[in-house]
């Protein structure tokens, strides 16, 4: 398919999905959930400072529930780990999640490797979930994303939006959610370096999410 039938193809859908939900009536449901400021500042080895998000993102990013914390090892050798969650209970009044390929090149990041990978982590099935290698001038970040919704975890944005439609019909719910861990590439690291030591990060994680993204 081509770049452009695939733009014309998320307009489409894009478009479809924001008619449907804002036609749908009946009363939305909003499961009980713990803020994300709650999330646990220690995860393993790592511990956690929280990074204001400037009010402009704020604004753009919409009505919903977001983190941004960066997780220093206690081993001050390796590059910290950081991870922005983005929540939004309700997407059927226009404020739905961006997509990471759009926000990181508008942030000064170019990507340079990208591509789907199986997540294994302790105490979850395995997922796929998308992997970008990104550069800003000569510093490389290696960066983990994926969608969530109802313990549905999809790297693809189309499936998510699909997947809302139908859950909004089913459930009554259009509730969901954006999970990014990022860690800095050393000089010279390799994917597969970066990824040893994202993907421990990443298992601890994991397990916690249900107390604040829904099942």
């Amino acid at each position: 398919m081509s770049n452009y039938a695939r733009m014309a193809a998320a307009v489409v859908l894009l478009g479809a999905t924001a008619i449907f939900l804002q036609a749908r009536n009946g009363r939305e449901v909003f499961p009980p959930r713990l803020p994300l400021s709650s999330f646990p500042h220690q995860l393993g080895g790592w511990a956690g400072s929280d990074i204001e998000i400037p009010k402009d993102v704020l604004e753009v990013l919409g009505a919903g529930d977001f983190l941004l914390r960066i997780y220093r090892a206690s081993d001050e050798r390796r590059p910290p780990n950081d991870i922005f969650i983005a929540y939004f209970p309700s997407q059927k009044t226009g404020d739905t999640i961006h997509s990471p390929k759009n926000c990181l090149p508008g942030a000064g990041w170019t990507p340079v490797e990208s591509s789907r990978i199986p997540l294994e982590v302790s105490g979850h099935a395995p997922f796929i979930v998308n992997r970008y290698v990104i550069a800003k001038g000569d510093e490389r970040q290696l960066v983990l994303y994926w969608y969530l919704a109802h313990n549905r975890p999809v790297a693809s944005e189309y499936w998510a939006r699909i997947y809302l439609v139908t859950d909004s019909m089913r459930m009554n719910r259009s509730d969901g959610s954006l999970v990014r861990l990022t860690t800095r590439m050393l000089p010279g690291e390799s994917i597969d370096s970066a990824m040893q030591r994202l993907i421990p990060f990443a298992s601890e994680v994991v397990p916690s999410l249900n107390q604040y993204i829904p099942q």
